[in-house]
């Protein structure tokens, strides 16, 4: 071995090392890194432990700052068996989990070396060995892989060769490597050489971490990285100051890199703070701005009429006389009362009185500007004005008016007024001011009287009625004379009769015996009449009741007589006055039935509808036979349907002291007139009179808040025509011949109270769970609206008529009965035998009056029993008076139900009645293109698949198809087996038809 050549290439190479320190720049961090040993800034020997002693040396050099550096080299390359050892000083973890080490070093290039061995090498191994202290000595470690741990073999990317030494050109290589975890107090790092020719020029060891940071305004700690490349150290963040936290608690994930990642939940500053600064920091709102709630959104400058108080406003207060409402929202301007109304013209006429103005000139910045009218009554004289009573009528209404007009009504004659029109707006109640208003000042006129409250039968005899009545409750003036007009209760008020009177009380003779008569009642000053008084209605004396009160007095006249001539006069004397008491307890007795009348009450025997607009107040009808509900106990839950007059909703009513009970709600729509709140409440006093299983039941009312409701019994199945059509062929004849049953015993009961319902229809017609019928929807019953868009409802003398339903004489002279009423439940019964079948189908409404006129009738639906259509055909008579009563067909329809076997006859096709019969037409199945078709004609389309699917496709094979084929293609109910076969009969004799004519 050439030992002073080997020398003289050393010091080449130590030459060559100073140039590489020379060029040591730092890598750029990607990280927090905190360094826990760097060989670079040691100014002093590194001091590091050597194995063997010959093996690593360490040399100084300078850096390009001129700057001492330390660093270790060995170049035993010609030596075989190399294991030569540096070890660092003991090194601080300083809590960090996982370790890089960065490594500067340059390598020779074995090939560039001459005559060297094999055993030269261009790589060295890194290790490191955990200590809770600096226990190490110069044997302890062992030098050896076990106990340090292997972290891996390092290679040069780069070697330099002798070329390069002469040309000074070195090439330095840069590795890092890390370790991990580590879980001791410390560590020591050693470098094992096993026969490489190189040089460790900087060693640098540290440990990445997370900096503090802020991030969706939160701050985040210093956090270390994890103990593996791959782990995610969750750190907890803490909203900044005036910041709050939104959804979940907030996280980031610190990785093995030192960088933040997974960002979870978030800050945002609170109300009266916004983000600035990038969003490090919550500022809080400046005067003169808010921020309502929290959020991301910038501080808001007030609104006009507010300011703020102090920095950090939620909200901008109201500047004095300035005001909000609670639903208000806080970015809207603060508002002010309205000025007073403008221009108000007065319009007299006697009693009455129309007001109109125009809007006042300043609205207080809102646009819920409404009106109130204070009405003070003056008198005649110089007195003070006192607030108006309850009878004076405002319309719409006093209180809350929309537009600028009201009309007045009831006040008294030849009396001053002043009428003070308030504006009023959303903020008006919160201002300590009164509302700002307009004055007028007015006189009535001089007009008619009032209405006659009340009428009493004083006395009653075979042939007439002695009645007497108040005064009107106002006058207005002397009254001249009274007006009574009277007619028999069955017949039109144009037949009726006058009589005048001077006083209140008046004896009306030659009427007929046990007839009800109506009476009403008007008085009459120097201004004209005033309007007529409610019907009164009251009845003469029969002839058995005149008869019964003689029989009752001959056993006085007799035993009088046996007395003798002498008692003769006391006898004629006790026979006077036990008239006089028979009469007064037969007129007492009958006027206290006739007072259950006129109540709306019914008493065994008597019962009498009461029409609620025959009261001068409809309101008091509604009173009377309505029970006024608290809106509390009302719980509305869906709207099910649209009526006339609004939305018809299910909901539930718990009154006190009682479960609760599901009940059905009629609702009146915002925006109603004064006429359709009367006329919506109508149906409500007609219902409440009523009480009848078969009757819907009214619970109440609801009139004294918004909306105005009428409450009803809930009826789950609805209307009985859709109910049926639902239900298509699955009752029994017996089911529904009681349905039948039920709705005629209903119909019975009203017309025993003197009811015509004029618009019975299955529609009308409400089922309930137990399939139970109730007659229902009075609404029409009084009168049928000319707006109602329904065609069912066509015009006809000035009002709008179910054709189909309704009787010839009601269609032509309007005369509604209880027999028309028959006729009507006539086609209910034909709608319940089809299963709610459209009456006379698709004829235009004109075609059913014409084929009415010329006798035709429905005829028969499909099984119908020959005994029902026979009745139906009795309801249908054109003479009203040889139609049944329908207590008689509730007499035959019990016999039915009683008797089953009356019902299992059913009428043929071509049956002979006395009545021609309409045919519809039978559906010619030539006229259509497929099966499907067919299907559909006979309504019954729901099987299309059920056919296709078991190739009943031609009309060739459906016409041969027997009851158990409609069977096996799925058709279960009974009444769709029968329609369909019917029709399938059909179609076979119209193909048979048309083979014969061929042949």
């Amino acid at each position: 071995m050439n030992i002073p050549a080997v020398y003289s290439q050393m010091a080449t190479f130590t030459a060559v090392m100073n140039i590489i320190r020379l060029l040591w720049i730092v890598a750029p961090i990607w990280a927090v890194e905190d360094v826990l040993m760097d060989s670079t800034t040691a100014t002093a020997e590194l001091g590091w432990t050597i194995y063997p002693s010959l093996g690593w040396e360490e040399v100084s050099g300078y850096d390009e700052n001129m700057n001492t550096i330390r660093t270790y080299q060995v170049c035993n390359v010609f030596d075989s068996s190399q294991n030569n050892w540096v070890r660092t000083k003991y090194i601080r973890r300083r809590g960090a989990q996982r370790i890089h080490v960065e490594m500067k070093f340059s390598v020779r290039d074995c090939s560039s070396i001459p005559n060297v061995p094999g055993s030269c090498k261009e790589t060295f191994n890194l290790y490191y060995f955990e200590a809770d202290s600096d226990t190490a000595t110069k044997v302890y470690p062992a030098w050896m892989e076990n106990p340090w741990i292997k972290v891996d073999t390092i290679a040069a990317d780069e070697s330099f060769s002798q070329v390069d030494l002469g040309g000074r050109v070195m090439k330095i290589n840069r590795e890092v490597r890390s370790f991990g975890p580590v879980s001791r107090n410390g560590f020591y790092l050693a470098f094992q050489d096993y026969g490489a020719c190189m040089s460790l020029i900087a060693v640098r060891v540290y440990y990445r971490k997370c900096p503090r940071v802020v991030r969706n305004g939160a701050v985040f700690p210093e956090t270390l990285s994890g103990a593996e490349s791959t782990s995610l150290v969750a750190a907890r963040g803490t909203c900044i100051p005036n910041g709050e936290e939104v959804d979940v608690p907030i996280k980031l994930y610190c990785n093995g890199d030192g960088e933040w990642l997974v960002p979870i939940g978030r800050c945002m500053c609170k109300a009266g703070h916004e983000a600035a600064e990038n969003g490090t920091i919550c500022r809080a709102c400046p005067s003169g701005f808010f921020k309502p709630s929290q959020g991301d959104q910038q501080c808001l400058q007030c609104p006009m009429n507010s300011r703020t108080t102090n920095e950090g406003a939620t909200n901008c207060v109201c500047r004095n006389g300035y005001y909000r409402t609670d639903s208000d929202p806080v970015q809207m301007p603060c508002t002010t009362m309205p000025s007073a109304p403008q221009r108000v013209i007065s319009s007299v006429n006697e009693t009455s009185l129309r007001l109109v103005w125009s809007p006042p000139r300043e609205s207080g910045g809102r646009e819920d500007v409404v009106y109130n009218i204070i009405c003070k009554s003056c008198g005649s004289g110089r007195g003070a004005c006192t607030r108006c009573g309850d009878n004076v009528q405002f319309v719409p209404r006093q209180l809350g008016l929309t537009e600028p007009q009201v009309h007045i009504s009831d006040l008294l004659a030849h009396t001053q007024y002043t009428f003070e029109i308030q504006a009023v707006n959303g903020v008006s109640d919160q201002s300590p001011y009164s509302p700002q208003f307009a004055a007028v000042n007015i006189t009535t006129n001089q007009a008619a009287p009032s209405v006659v409250s009340i009428m009493h039968q004083v006395s009653r005899a075979i042939d007439s009625i002695t009645l007497s009545w108040s005064q009107p409750d106002q006058p207005n003036g002397v009254i001249l004379d009274y007006e009574l007009q009277y007619y028999e209760k069955n017949l039109a008020e144009l037949n009726s009769s006058v009589l005048r009177s001077q006083t209140n009380t008046a004896v009306v003779r030659g009427l007929k015996s046990g007839t009800i008569y109506v009476f009403q009642v008007r008085a009459r000053t120097v201004a004209g009449f005033g309007r007529f008084s409610g019907k009164m209605y009251f009845q003469t004396m029969t002839e058995e009741e005149y008869n019964s009160s003689l029989q009752e007095k001959l056993p006085l006249i007799i035993g009088s007589a046996a007395a003798g001539f002498v008692f003769l006069v006391a006898v004629i004397v006790l026979v006077i006055v036990c008239n006089r008491r028979g009469s007064d307890r037969t007129d007492s007795e009958y006027t206290d039935k006739l007072q259950h009348y006129t109540s709306g009450h019914m008493s065994p025997g008597m019962k009498i509808y009461i029409d609620p607009f025959t009261y001068e107040d409809p309101n008091e009808a509604v009173r009377e036979f309505a029970k006024e509900i608290d809106m509390s106990c009302v719980k509305i839950e869906q709207v099910i349907g649209a009526g006339e007059f609004g939305e018809v909703c299910s909901g539930n009513l718990r009154l006190p002291g009682k479960r609760e009970i599901l009940v059905a709600i009629k609702t009146l729509k915002s925006g109603y007139t004064e006429k359709q709140r009367r006329d919506f409440l109508s149906e409500a006093s007609i219902m409440g009179q009523f009480d009848h299983p078969n009757i819907i039941h009214l619970e109440g009312v609801v009139t004294k808040s918004s909306p105005v409701m009428i409450i009803t019994e809930f009826m789950e199945n609805g209307s009985l025509d859709s109910f049926l059509r639902q239900n298509d062929g699955q009752f029994t004849v017996i089911q529904l011949v009681g349905m039948l049953r039920g709705i005629a015993a209903g119909m019975k009961y009203l017309c025993d109270m003197n009811y015509v319902h004029r618009d019975l229809a299955a529609r009308n017609i409400l089922v309930n769970s137990n399939l139970v019928c109730k007659v229902s929807d009075f609404g029409l019953s009084r009168f049928l609206e000319d707006d109602t868009s329904d065609p069912t409802y066509t015009s006809a003398l000035g009002g709008k008529i179910p054709i189909r339903w309704t009787a010839p004489e009601a269609i032509q002279y309007r005369k509604f009965t209880s027999s028309s009423d028959v006729w009507s439940y006539g086609i209910v019964m034909w709608e319940v035998m089809s299963y709610g079948e459209r009456p006379y189908w698709d004829m235009s409404n004109q075609d059913v009056i014409n084929a009415i006129e010329q006798d035709y009738r429905l005829p028969p639906p499909m099984d119908c029993p020959n005994a029902l259509h026979q009745l139906m055909l009795d309801c249908w008579q054109k003479d009203r008076n040889n139609r049944p009563k329908f207590s008689q067909i509730v007499n035959t329809l019990d016999k039915m139900i009683r008797n089953p076997n009356s019902l299992k006859a059913t009428t043929p096709l071509s049956s002979g009645m006395h009545l021609p019969l309409l045919d519809r037409s039978t559906p010619d199945f030539s006229s259509f293109n497929c099966v499907d078709e067919w299907l559909d004609a006979i309504k019954m389309g729901q099987y299309k698949e059920n056919f296709a699917n078991e190739g009943m496709t031609s009309f060739d094979a459906v016409s041969q198809m027997t009851m158990e084929d409609i069977l096996r293609v799925g058709v279960t109910l009974a009444g769709h087996q029968k329609k369909i076969f019917n029709s399938v009969q059909m179609m076979r004799a119209q193909m048979n038809q048309i083979q014969s004519v061929e042949v």
